[in-house]
């Protein structure tokens, strides 16, 4: 299965009793799955239908939907028009005005103050008569949708998997290091031992042996090694594996982090420092990549 990003546009259309409803997807990043649909008033109660078909595909991040409708081309949209409650309204007005004393002074441009009473009756009374046109052009938003997240995931796991390598490389070159550590501050110390004492003074090599072996298991990093090398595999199979892994990915890149962040204070080597320096800043650069994947 392929990864999605959590970026995308999609749009569908269908038609159905005369009508043709059109339907507009943007998804961005978001840690949970969120959608707001802007949609006609007197289709508010199929408000939670969509929100659980757009939610049966996407799992996480923000969901964007606009739906319009309109009558097909070359049908009679004047038939359509909702006369009842203008009627409605012009009654109340004038009855209010009766009582009030006012001039009945109506006119036909009148209508055009009522938006809400003389809108087009392109919808049918119950609302669920109109779900089956509105269910195809929602689903086929989401498959052109979906084209766009795939096409770009496609794209995210290619980087992701450049840079994993890069800092799996960065790790091998600590893991080559650290062996040579300990010794390395055996000879340093026993340098400066020799200096401090002056003359051919020797060096107690009982109290140099006890020192280098307090530091070799102060500095040894082997743990913290093989659990990086552990989370590179995990990240190897997730990539490999696709869906909605974007939680798991970041959990790694948290993990990834706490262990190259003990290594970088436990090492106490420059080189293994800088290159500590160097697996940060990548991962990083990964990790905000992560985000934008499902």
């Amino acid at each position: 299965m392929a990864l999605k990003s959590m970026t995308g546009f999609g749009r569908g259309e269908a038609n159905g009793g005369g009508v043709k409803v059109a339907v507009e997807l943007s998804t961005v990043n978001r840690k949970q799955f969120d959608c707001n649909f802007s949609i006609p008033r007197e289709l508010a109660c199929l408000d939670a239908k969509m929100h659980a078909l757009a939610h049966g595909r996407i799992s996480r991040g923000y969901v964007k939907g606009l739906v319009t409708v309109a009558a097909v081309e070359g049908a009679d949209a004047s038939a359509g028009l909702n006369a009842a409650p203008a009627r409605r309204q012009i009654e109340a007005i004038r009855g209010m005005a009766r009582e009030l004393g006012l001039a009945d002074d109506l006119t036909a441009s009148s209508l055009l103050r009522l938006p809400e009473a003389l809108r087009p009756g392109l919808l049918p009374e119950n609302p669920l008569e109109f779900w089956p046109v509105l269910e195809t052009a929602l689903s086929a938003a989401l498959e052109s949708l979906d084209v766009m997240r795939l096409r770009e995931g496609d794209a995210l796991e290619q980087d992701l998997r450049q840079r994993f390598h890069e800092l799996r490389k960065i790790s091998d070159a600590i893991a080559a290091l650290a062996p040579a550590v300990p010794s390395s501050y055996k000879t340093a110390l026993e340098k400066r031992l020799a200096d401090l004492l002056g003359g051919g003074a020797a060096v107690d090599p009982a109290l140099l042996a006890r020192e280098a072996a307090v530091f070799a298991d102060r500095c040894d990093v082997s743990e913290e090694l093989t659990r990086l090398a552990s989370h590179f595999d995990q990240v190897g199979k997730v990539l490999s594996q696709g869906g909605a892994c974007g939680r798991t990915l970041d959990f790694l890149c948290q993990e990834l982090f706490r262990e190259i962040n003990t290594t970088g204070s436990k090492a106490n080597n420059a080189e293994i420092s800088r290159l500590v320096i160097d697996f940060k800043a990548g991962l990083e650069a990964a990790r905000e990549q992560v985000q934008n994947i499902e």
